[in-house]
């Protein structure tokens, strides 16, 4: 299994390379590494987005590049990721909407034992309550509506900041380090 998951690093790094610098400029910088907890630090990483799809999957493979050489592991590093995507759609598709002229921030920082994850649209922000229940028998069979729920099961805190200059998600991911203890992302 090892070996498969060297194969995998060795071709996505190829494939991050090959993105057009046109329109992903900032996210062909090299990669950070974290080597260990205190080199990860008080460290930042910040990315300006365009409001398309294509940087939603590059705002995914970003957190996988970082959540891993954060030390998490293969299963925490899909949650965070699929978190990730999930807000970064939220942010292209419902703040927004896709206008050319706007742009998303995607920034991620270690802050003491927690990986913080700050994903910002400039939209006209949004209305907390409006927020459907996805567990809701009304909602059950709908085919959207479950990122904020998925983003709040798979990371450790989640903090939501709309205002009239766009919303503001913090995802924050505490390292548990080799005991896997802490609490669960379920929530």
């Amino acid at each position: 299994m090892h070996r498969g998951r060297a194969n995998y690093r060795i071709r996505y790094e190829k494939a991050f390379l090959s993105v057009k610098v046109g329109r992903l400029e900032t996210l062909l910088s090299p990669p950070v590494m974290f080597p260990d907890s205190e080199a990860m630090t008080n460290h930042r990483v910040s990315y300006t987005l365009d409001s398309t799809l294509e940087t939603v999957d590059s705002a995914e493979r970003t957190a996988t590049r970082i959540a891993t050489e954060a030390g998490f592991d293969d299963d925490e590093v899909m949650r965070i990721a699929m978190a990730v995507r999930e807000a970064a759609v939220n942010a292209v598709l419902h703040g927004n909407a896709y206008d050319p002229g706007k742009k998303v921030s995607l920034e991620f920082e270690r802050v003491g034992e927690d990986l913080v994850i700050t994903i910002r649209d400039q939209g006209k922000g949004m209305d907390l309550n409006k927020i459907p229940d996805p567990l809701a028998p009304e909602n059950l069979l709908k085919t959207s509506g479950r990122g904020i729920f998925l983003i709040r099961s798979f990371m450790d805190e989640v903090q939501i900041h709309p205002s009239q200059a766009g919303t503001e998600i913090k995802l924050i991911k505490h390292v548990h380090g080799s005991s896997g203890g802490g609490k669960e992302a379920s929530q």
